[in-house]
């Protein structure tokens, strides 16, 4: 081979090399691009629970900057708005989209086919036509359910043993939610049982509550029970407040009530739905498809009860029921 062949082969082979680093996406002496951070949407009541599941990301070793993107839309009390900050997520786009309520999840699938989304929803599942199935979702849908229905009669329950002569109560909820209003359904066939008048109070938005409670104090009512619904937990300070008023005992949805000053709160423990919920984003990140992922429902729930408020309501707690609690504010 001459020198002028030997040349135009060391040519050949160095640009066969870059062209094969090239391929590669980089070219020698540049830096390896960084790993794409997944992005997760999360449709949340209240930055509140949106915390629950930055906690769950983080036992498990998901650091947000860093690792993981978390995009947040909370709707503040207003279920009509989960439409637009669901469509709103789709477009940035996210891997994931995390949603807690069934309205948040309805909306999400509406606004989505392909995008896995992992669901916090208070009903079945199956009941409210999120997913085909308990054991085999189909779709892009999985999660945890919230157990609303058998656990809005354990409240009635609990709140009969510990006021036995409660005669009628005052139910706060809200509208258009399939979840809460089979919920209602099933309190009103346990009210019966246990010989209690059980009266409607609908909360149309976060707005209307003032006049809600008007209609509360004209039910007559001597208790109060509030349903696991957005538009009314997004104002529980003033329903707490106005059982305190009236001299109410209430039993609600969220432990947040009591820490408040509310009588009592039976509830799956958030948190660790929330740390389950974040096990199915990161099966997802790392390849399982959610159809493939059964829908899990709780197995530790939280008892909440306020001593002092039992005490300014002239209340003795049963010492069977005390034994149940989870947790006792003084």
């Amino acid at each position: 081979m001459d020198h002028w062949s030997r040349r135009q082969f060391v040519q050949g082979v160095s640009v066969a090399g870059l062209g094969l680093l090239a391929g590669c996406g980089r070219l020698p002496g540049q830096a390896a691009p960084p790993a794409r951070v997944p992005r997760i949407g999360v449709l949340a009541p209240t930055q509140t629970t949106a915390e629950n599941i930055r906690a769950g990301l983080s036992a498990l070793g998901y650091v947000e900057g860093r690792n993981v993107t978390l995009d947040v839309r909370t709707a503040e009390g207003n279920d009509a708005a989960w439409p637009d900050l669901a469509a709103e997520v789709v477009r940035l786009p996210v891997d994931v989209i995390y949603t807690v309520s069934t309205p948040a999840t309805e909306a999400a699938r509406g606004a989505t086919s392909s995008i896995p989304i992992v669901m916090q929803a208070g009903g079945n599942p199956v009941e409210t036509g999120l997913v085909a199935s308990l054991a085999h979702p189909g779709g892009n849908i999985t999660g945890v359910s919230f157990l609303a229905r058998p656990l809005t009669t354990k409240r009635l329950e609990l709140l009969k043993e510990v006021v036995p002569s409660v005669a009628r109560v005052a139910v706060l909820w809200g509208q258009a939610n399939r979840a809460v209003e089979l919920a209602w359904s099933d309190l009103q066939a346990a009210a019966a049982e246990l010989g209690v008048q059980v009266e409607s109070v609908r909360v149309r938005d976060p707005d209307s509550l003032d006049s809600a409670l008007e209609r509360v104090t004209r039910t007559g009512a001597d208790a109060l029970v509030t349903l696991a619904d957005n538009p009314v937990n997004a104002r529980r300070t003033r329903i707490v407040e106005f059982a305190a008023a009236n001299r109410l005992p209430g039993i609600y949805p969220l432990r947040d009530y009591v820490a408040e000053g509310g009588l009592m709160s039976y509830a799956a423990d958030s948190r660790d739905v929330a740390r389950r919920a974040a096990t199915y984003i990161d099966k997802i990140l790392k390849g399982m498809a959610p159809a493939d992922l059964p829908i899990e429902q709780p197995t530790t729930f939280d008892f909440v009860i306020n001593l002092k408020t039992a005490q300014t309501l002239g209340l003795t707690i049963p010492p069977h029921v005390l034994l149940q609690a989870t947790e006792v504010i003084q």
